[in-house]
Order: structure tokens, then C-alpha cells, then sequence
């Protein structure tokens, strides 16, 4: 029994040992569980948070630069723009003031170099410049050449005033009346001298530092413009040719109703094809500037005769140097005006054609400012044929001087 005994004992005490120790080693793992968990999950926790925060700082810090930056730029994009607008504003000063002075410059230049300074200047003209400047209503400048004595006589007993009666006419009614020629190629040869005796005659020629030639009229325009704004000061310069009759008085009435305008730009506009093709008579070797072939001209003043405000002949007169010349001088003319804020006049009264059209018109009482004939660009055969439009066409001699101008 006692060996049986002690036999079971051993055993049972074995099992309860086990089994004890297996609980035993199943609480120390789930104490071990339990306390592992709490710290890494704590940790964890605790780096996460740290980790936010300090990405929140850095965010900070980062947004906090960025404004800074931002606000820097903004402030110095500001100082850069205001710098870049007053150096703009200085620029357009200096380039005003530029500007201002060649004009100044142009005009000093243009006055010395339009004005013939010689033997070869009339006596009337020399004195107007050592009495001084005074108010003319306009200047007469008749286009004359070498060759048209005959033209310049026929005009003197017709519609151009001489002697005393020419003096009277400036003095009375501010109108100044030249016959406007250049010199020859050859400088004092005899066609030179041939003019300065018939200006110590009639002392009515407006001599220009100029060579003569037909092909350079829209150059002669210009000097002439130039040197006529230069000697008189006068509300209107008018152009002519010397086949052109013209009623001064009826002229003179026409340009004071356009006083109040200080850029007009008168005559008969007209707006004739380009033409292209070379050998015929007013070829444009530019015509392609003008576009396509076939294309008319801008609207501009017939050649025969027009007028042009002070401020205009002031204009060509600074800017003659660098005005461009078209083969046609009335082309050339009204190019010069085109992108000025210049108000074009067409009146058809400045170019009436001979009789009986103009005495038809003087008859209704709507006399003609100028007549000459469209098929020969003034009055055919005019040394023999502008008397009689004179006597058919003209104002007569007391309405000139009854004229309140």
C-alpha cells in the first residue's frame, strides 16, 4: 500500500506542477503582452504627435519664408516698376526736349539755308527784312522757269499788279506777289544774268538757292515754302503756275473765310491713277508704294494753284529735310500732310476752265478764283490767250482794291 502510496503521489504532484507551470507561462505571456503593447503603443503615439508637430513648424516656417518672400518680392517688384515708370517719364522728357531742339535746330537751318543771301535778292525784300516782320493776309509764289519770260510778261499786264500799285498791295492789303525761280546749273551764267536784270526791272521775282528743273519742282515747292514762311509772316502761302489766271481779290476772300483754321490745305483735290508705265506723261517710278497696279493716288490738291495755312508752310519748312519727293510736285505735296490732323478744302472755284465756262460762272455771279484749260494743265497757249481771259473772266481792277481783305 505505502509503496503504491508513494507511487500515486509523485505522479499527481508532476501533473499539478505542469499544469500550473502552464498557466503560469501563459500569464507571464499575456502580462508580457500587456506590457509590450503599452510600450510601443505609447511611443508611438508620442513620435506621431512630435513628428505632426514638428512638420506644423516646419510648415510654418516655410509659409511664414514664403509670405516674407512674397512680400519682399511684391515690394520690390513695386521699387522696379516705379523706377522702370520714372526712367520711362525721363526718357520721354529728354527724347520731348530732343526733339523740340532739332526742330529748333531744322527751323534755324532752313531759314539760313532757304534764303539767298547775295546781290541776286530783291530790293523790296531787303527792305522788308531791315523794317522788320509785319501781317500779311498771303504770299503769292507764281512757279516760273528760265524759259517762260514771255509768260511772266503776259501775267505782268494782266492779273499781277506792278510798281507802285504792287507796293500798295502789300502795304494796303497784305498781299505779297513773286514770280519764284531758282538758278541754273551753271551759277551766274547767262541765264542767271538774264534774270537779275529783269528783276532790277520789275523787282518781282523771289529768288530761291535752288537748280532748275522739272524734275525737281516738289524740291522747289518746298524751298519755296521755306523761304516764303522765312521772309513774310502771313496766313496763307499759295502755289501757282505762271499759265494760270487768277482773280486776287476773289482769292484773298476765299482764304480769310478759313482764318479760324490754322491747318488748311485748299484747292481742287483730285485722286488720278498710278501710273505704272514708263514714257508716258506723269509716271510714277514709285508706283509700288501705291499698291496694286491701277490704284489711284490719295486725295490731294491739283498743281495749278493752291494754298496752305501758316502752320503747314511752318511744317515743310522744319521738316524739309527729310519730307520725301515724289516724281509729280502735287503728289509730293499732298504726301506731306497725310497722318497731319489737316483739313482738306475742295473748292472747285480754283480751277474754272477758260471761257466760256468761266464767264458762264462770273456771269451768275460766282466768280472764279482761277481758270486755265485741264487738257494742257493750265491755259493753252497762254502768252496769246490770257488777255482774253482776263477780259472775259477777271474780277476787275476795283474790285481788288474795294476789297476788305
Amino acid at each position: 500500500m505505502s509503496w503504491k502510496t508513494r507511487g500515486v503521489e509523485p505522479a499527481s504532484r508532476t501533473l499539478v506542477s505542469r499544469k500550473w507551470t502552464l498557466l503560469l507561462c501563459i500569464g507571464c505571456f499575456c502580462a508580457g503582452m500587456l506590457f509590450s503593447d503599452r510600450m510601443w503603443i505609447v511611443p508611438e503615439v508620442k513620435s506621431i504627435s512630435r513628428t505632426t508637430r514638428i512638420e506644423d513648424e516646419k510648415q510654418n516656417l516655410v509659409s511664414e519664408g514664403c509670405e516674407s518672400r512674397i512680400k519682399d518680392g511684391k515690394h520690390e517688384s513695386k521699387n522696379i516698376l516705379g523706377e522702370v515708370s520714372r526712367t520711362h517719364n525721363a526718357i520721354q522728357a529728354l527724347d520731348k526736349t530732343i526733339s523740340n531742339l532739332e526742330m529748333e535746330l531744322a527751323a534755324a537751318r532752313a531759314a539760313q539755308e532757304s534764303i539767298h543771301i547775295s546781290s541776286q535778292i530783291s530790293e523790296d525784300v531787303k527792305i522788308s527784312e531791315s523794317r522788320g516782320k509785319r501781317k500779311y493776309l498771303m504770299v503769292i509764289g507764281i512757279n516760273t522757269a528760265f524759259s517762260s519770260r514771255k509768260r511772266r510778261d503776259s501775267v505782268r499786264e494782266t492779273w499781277m499788279p506792278q510798281g507802285d500799285k504792287r507796293k500798295k498791295l502789300e502795304e494796303e492789303k497784305g498781299i505779297v506777289i513773286r514770280f519764284v525761280i531758282g538758278h541754273s546749273a551753271t551759277s551766274g551764267g547767262i541765264l542767271d544774268k538774264a534774270i537779275e536784270a529783269e528783276d532790277k526791272r520789275h523787282g518781282d521775282l523771289l529768288r530761291l538757292d535752288h537748280v532748275e528743273g522739272y524734275l525737281e519742282l516738289s524740291a522747289k515747292t518746298k524751298i519755296y515754302f521755306a523761304t516764303a514762311v522765312a521772309l513774310w509772316d502771313a496766313d496763307f502761302y499759295v502755289k501757282v503756275d505762271d499759265d494760270v489766271h487768277v482773280n486776287i481779290a476773289t482769292l484773298g476772300a476765299t482764304l480769310a473765310r478759313h482764318q479760324s483754321n490754322p491747318r488748311v490745305y485748299i484747292g481742287c483735290m483730285k485722286s488720278g491713277p498710278v501710273l505704272a508705265q514708263k514714257g508716258v506723261r506723269y509716271h510714277e517710278p514709285e508706283y509700288w508704294k501705291f499698291g496694286e497696279e491701277g490704284n489711284k493716288y490719295f486725295r490731294h490738291a491739283t498743281g495749278q494753284l493752291y494754298a496752305i495755312s501758316k502752320d503747314l508752310a511752318t511744317y515743310i519748312s522744319i521738316n524739309q529735310h527729310v519730307l520725301h519727293k515724289y516724281a509729280n510736285e502735287d503728289v509730293s505735296m499732298g504726301s506731306w500732310f497725310i497722318g497731319l490732323d489737316v483739313e482738306h478744302i475742295d473748292d472747285r472755284r480754283l480751277c474754272c476752265g477758260t471761257p466760256p465756262d468761266c464767264e458762264w460762272k462770273a456771269q451768275a455771279g460766282n466768280i472764279c478764283v482761277a481758270s486755265f484749260d485741264w487738257s494742257c494743265s493750265g491755259i493753252c497757249k497762254s502768252v496769246e490767250r490770257i488777255k482774253e481771259v482776263h477780259r472775259r473772266c477777271g474780277e476787275g481792277e476795283n474790285a481788288l482794291w474795294n476789297a476788305e481783305l
